[in-house]
């Protein structure tokens, strides 16, 4: 028998939480963005919906993580915890998913 030592965080998943993830977006995101499942448009007419983000052919949980660690022209230079990103990631997969 042979055993393979892998490092925990070669195979850790980061998992949020989507309820956080809706509040936090509620507090911080909800001045620009429509973030609640089935609002039809956003306060800033030129912010996507999270419906229109979730459910963009190619959002993935990487494609968020990504977008939400970089600095955007369209957004406000916001600096997000691990945590918040792991959580608003997880609220965005869940509108797409539809759970």
């Amino acid at each position: 028998m042979v055993l393979t030592a892998v490092p925990a965080s070669l195979n850790a998943q980061v998992v949020g939480d989507p309820q956080r993830g809706s509040v936090f977006a509620q507090q911080v995101c909800a001045g620009c963005h429509a973030v609640e499942r089935g609002q039809p448009s956003s306060p800033n007419p030129q912010a996507p919906t999270f419906d229109a983000i979730a459910k963009t052919p190619g959002t993935t949980e990487m494609a968020l993580y990504a977008f939400l660690r970089t600095s955007h022209h369209t957004m406000p230079n916001l600096i997000l915890t691990k945590d918040d990103i792991s959580n608003v990631v997880a609220y965005l997969l869940s509108l797409k998913d539809g759970r």
